[in-house]
């Protein structure tokens, strides 16, 4: 968890930090980037292709897509090169105070919880287009850090234009709500795959740490890092066994972060390495 917890806490770190511009630029196969999703983020494509995956919903979006990533949620986003070249993209997050600051200046209110969906695609429109160039030489500025006032009048026309262009968003946007008490074990079973703090399940499910760890025990038997183990290497062994998928591909797609726990894991659960059950099922 040492490895989780530090990368989590650098994720954390950067987007509280900045908390608002992001360039990604890699020539990479295929880059899988798992996150908690801290606030709203604006994000065009500017090269190559973008896979979220989203509890157990999988989307595909190309060159050119402009999105509107939800707040408050776990993702992984891998993150695919066209041929020849590199992964482009350029991510605007939408800070909660700004965004708070509009709501009372202009009167602009959510008419109920939002109920959408995680990632939204955006209408293609000259102004999203015309607004991503603007952003191009803020990203030579140390990295987006640039002067908080004017960061904040960026951040502002991004949500101005998008009320403009994409008028239902607006519930997205200015639901200020926080996660509330949901139903534990059906949020487990379809977010167990994801490789956060048990502090973000918590959050999450809307609970306190100490409280989501009883909650859980009493609807599972086991303790939370010992069922997350478990389900986690189960269904590992049904990717291998069952899809005939390499393990080199599956240890990081069921949750664990590094190859080499993965099959020491595996092989103490099951009796054999990974590569060996894999091998048996191409026979």
């Amino acid at each position: 968890m040492a490895n989780e917890d530090k990368h989590q806490a650098n994720e954390d770190k950067h987007q509280t930090a900045q908390n608002w511009l992001f360039y990604s630029c890699n020539t990479e196969l295929r880059r899988v980037v798992e996150q908690f999703v801290y606030e709203h983020a604006f994000t065009r494509i500017l090269a190559g292709s973008l896979d979220f995956f989203i509890a157990n919903e999988h989307r595909v979006y190309r060159s050119g897509d402009t999105l509107l990533v939800k707040r408050n949620q776990l993702a992984k986003v891998v993150k695919i090169p066209p041929a020849g070249g590199e992964f482009r993209s350029v991510s605007l997050y939408l800070n909660q105070d700004v965004l708070r600051a509009y709501s009372v200046e202009y009167g602009v209110k959510a008419a109920g919880p939002y109920r959408g969906e995680g990632v939204v695609r955006l209408k293609e429109n000259a102004f999203y287009e015309s607004f991503v160039e603007s952003l191009t030489p803020y990203l030579s500025e140390d990295g987006g850090k640039v002067d908080p006032a004017l960061s904040h009048l960026k951040v502002k026309e991004a949500i101005m234009l998008l009320l403009k262009v994409d008028k239902k968003v607006r519930e997205l946007l200015f639901d200020f709500s926080e996660p509330g008490k949901i139903d534990l074990e059906e949020f487990m079973n379809r977010h167990f795959t994801f490789n956060v703090e048990m502090k973000r399940f918590a959050f999450l499910t809307g609970r306190s740490l100490a409280t989501f760890k009883r909650d859980f025990e009493k609807i599972f038997r086991v303790a939370p890092g010992r069922w997350l183990h478990q389900k986690r290497l189960a269904q590992a062994y049904y990717l291998l066994k069952e899809k005939g998928k390499k393990p080199s591909d599956v240890y990081l797609e069921v949750g664990f972060e590094d190859f080499s726990h993965f099959s020491f894991a595996f092989k103490k659960e099951f009796g054999k390495a990974p590569t060996m059950l894999n091998q048996a099922s191409t026979t």
